[in-house]
C-alpha cells in the first residue's frame, strides 16, 4: 500500500529466461516478481524462470492498471521493448 493506506496497482513486463516477454498486473510488485521466480506465478512463466523485471507503471486504480495491461498486451514485441528502453534512458537523464 502507498502512504496514507491507498492501494497502488502496477502493470509490469518481465523478461523470461528464454528471452520472451510477459506482461501482467499486481498490487505488490516485488512480491509478484518473487512469486514468478518461485514457480508459483503465471503458468507461462513457470517453465521460463528466472524472470527479470524490465518495466513497470504505477496506477491509482485497478481499472486503470487492467486497461493499460490490455493495451500493452496488444503491442508488438518491438513496441514493448521501446517502452522499457525509453524508461531506461529517462532514468539515466535524471
Amino acid at each position: 500500500m502507498a502512504a496514507g493506506g491507498e492501494e497502488v496497482h502496477y502493470v509490469y513486463i518481465v523478461r523470461c529466461s528464454d528471452g520472451t516477454l510477459y506482461t501482467g498486473w499486481t498490487n505488490h510488485l516485488e512480491r509478484r516478481i518473487q512469486v514468478h521466480n518461485e514457480g508459483r506465478g503465471a503458468k507461462y512463466t513457470r517453465s521460463r524462470r528466472p524472470v527479470e523485471l524490465v518495466y513497470a507503471e504505477r496506477f491509482a486504480t485497478k481499472t486503470e492498471a487492467l486497461r493499460r495491461e490490455c493495451a500493452i498486451k496488444r503491442m508488438t514485441r518491438r513496441e514493448k521493448e521501446t517502452l522499457f528502453e525509453k524508461r531506461i534512458v529517462a532514468k539515466t537523464d535524471l
